[in-house]
């Protein structure tokens, strides 16, 4: 008899143990996405100069662009959309390179070097070249070839 009353113990704990572990798996992995990630689109413009377009909807940044003009864009792989959501995300990008990646809370921050400029997508600020820019909706930056 006591056998029997030790092992519905222990089912009781070992369920009440996985439901835990299950709601507290989902309610972390619903407050780390809540926001969404960077949603950045590399293309060419008409001249073909290499363009970003940085988008994140949740916290109302919408088509910031950035332009390289005389760099060289490599036309067979623009236009691509990355969804900087996960550390895979670091080798997919048509050109440039992705030098810090931090999707712990999305959407994060995310740091480029495009043709010699250092990007950083923070949540509170624009920085390029250690320069920051407010958030602003149609933004627009040019840079030239140096």
């Amino acid at each position: 008899m006591k056998s029997e009353g030790i092992l519905r113990h222990l089912a009781v704990v070992a369920l009440a143990s996985v439901l835990f572990y299950v709601g507290g798996f989902w309610g972390v992995q619903t407050w780390r996405e809540r926001q969404g990630p960077w949603e950045v689109t590399f293309s060419a413009d008409a001249a073909g100069n290499p363009t970003v377009e940085i988008n994140q909807a949740r916290l109302g940044i919408r088509q910031v662009r950035l332009v390289f003009a005389g760099a060289p864009a490599r036309s067979a792989q623009v236009p691509k959309t990355i969804r900087f959501t996960d550390p895979e995300a670091r080798v997919r990008i048509p050109f440039g390179s992705v030098v810090f990646l931090d999707t712990t809370v999305l959407p994060g921050t995310v740091t480029l070097t495009l043709f010699g400029h250092e990007i950083e997508l923070l949540p509170r600020v624009l920085i390029v070249d250690k320069r920051e820019h407010a958030w602003t909706a149609g933004l627009r930056l040019d840079f030239e070839r140096s």
